[in-house]
């Protein structure tokens, strides 16, 4: 399995923004795409404009396919201006 976490930081005020958008694409990714086995979208307690996600993909290339997806290119595009700044790391799943 192929894990990707994600941080976003989301510029001030944007959050009630975001994170609608951020739900409809898990949702998305979850119901569309059949290699997406987990999509958690998390909000830091401490730190109130900064999100992570914790995703689960059968492999690199279901995760690649996701990117390749609309409904990510749509909620990239809509949310671009509302993030400043992301940090995406992968890692492959030990246990499980």
């Amino acid at each position: 399995m192929f894990v990707v976490c994600v941080t976003f930081r989301i510029k001030a005020g944007l959050m009630d923004d975001f994170l609608p958008l951020m739900l409809e694409n898990a949702k998305a990714s979850l119901d569309t795409e059949k290699d997406c086995h987990r999509f958690d979208v998390c909000r830091d307690t401490e730190n109130p404009d900064t999100v992570f996600l914790y995703e689960i993909y059968e492999n690199r290339a279901a995760f690649e396919t996701h990117l390749g997806m609309e409904h990510f290119a749509l909620f990239s595009r809509d949310t671009e201006e509302m993030v400043s700044a992301k940090e995406v790391r992968t890692c492959d799943l030990v246990s499980g």
